[in-house]
């Protein structure tokens, strides 16, 4: 029997339900795509915007019929941006402070997610409120405080100043101990049973296992000490101690002359770098968010 002649002799409910599946499924897709679409614009119209922006001219960013593509590709923009400001410097300081406050963030947050998680003490869940309390305390409050104990250690304007309130964050301790609680007991068991100390399990069992979770951690803390503006600002005192995103408003014209298409040449060197980092890590962010929230 051909398979048309067997479904025309399905029974007429059956093939009701057989196409109202299918419309659902067809309907999903298209609000799927649609979600997609509506999310890509969002974000890619102001991206597309700052890359043209920074090849045209004041005129053609500020004309009030919005021009999308340069008439006239300015790549002097990049130059005058460059030249505007002490960028080469500003490059070597975010490169450093980021570097340092990542690794002291990343080993904080593995050894503290590993003694939460693996290591009996007590009062240990006392500790871990404290971390969910912290997580909820705007960066903006320690702003204060933390400048005071740096002035108090004589940590101004220097790359310790700049990376010791940040090298301990609560997020990423909570991200990795919500990772760590999701492996088998089993495997510290046998680590125990070989001899193995606190040390050598964490160094040998669960941060090469914990690698999602831990590049994830990572790569969090880069874009976020790369991006930050407020406490190097408040911390550094004089040009060759500032870092890029600072860099970028000694381009702004306290009269109102600023050259935007300048402006913008200047995002793309503080954006760039952490589009290639994200680019090569990005397969670690998925997959190491989703199993730090497979166990509670």
């Amino acid at each position: 029997m051909s398979a048309r002649t067997q479904t025309e002799t399905l029974p007429t409910p059956r093939r009701a339900a057989s196409r109202s599946m299918r419309a659902e499924e067809t309907l999903s897709k298209a609000l799927g795509y649609s979600a997609i679409v509506f999310t890509v614009l969002i974000i890619g119209i102001p991206v597309f915007w700052l890359i043209t922006g920074a090849l045209k001219t004041n005129r053609e960013i500020f004309s009030p019929n919005p021009q999308w593509l340069p008439s006239q590709v300015m790549f002097d923009n990049f130059t005058k941006a460059w030249e505007g400001a002490p960028f080469g410097r500003y490059y070597i300081n975010s490169f450093i402070t980021t570097i340092l406050g990542a690794a002291c963030e990343i080993t904080m947050g593995i050894t503290t997610a590993y003694a939460l998680v693996f290591v009996r003490f007590p009062k240990r869940d006392w500790v871990f409120v404290l971390l969910l309390v912290a997580l909820m305390v705007p960066e903006e409050v320690v702003i204060v405080p933390n400048y005071l104990t740096i002035a108090n250690w004589h940590l101004v304007n220097t790359y310790a100043g700049i990376v010791l309130p940040g090298a301990s964050i609560a997020f990423g301790t909570f991200l990795l101990r919500q990772y760590f609680r999701s492996l088998p007991p089993e495997l510290i068991d046998a680590a125990r049973v070989d001899g193995a100390g606190h040390m050598r399990t964490m160094l040998s069992i669960i941060v090469p296992i914990a690698a999602p979770a831990v590049a994830t951690a990572g790569l969090l803390s880069v874009v976020a000490k790369w991006n930050d503006y407020l406490w190097p600002l408040i911390v550094t005192s004089t040009a060759d101690m500032r870092t890029l995103p600072i860099g970028i408003s000694w381009l702004l014209d306290q009269e109102g002359n600023t050259e935007w298409g300048v402006v913008m040449a200047a995002t793309l060197f503080v954006v760039v770098p952490v589009v290639l980092v994200f680019l090569y890590a990005q397969r670690f962010l998925v997959s190491g968010i989703a199993a730090g929230a497979v166990k509670g």
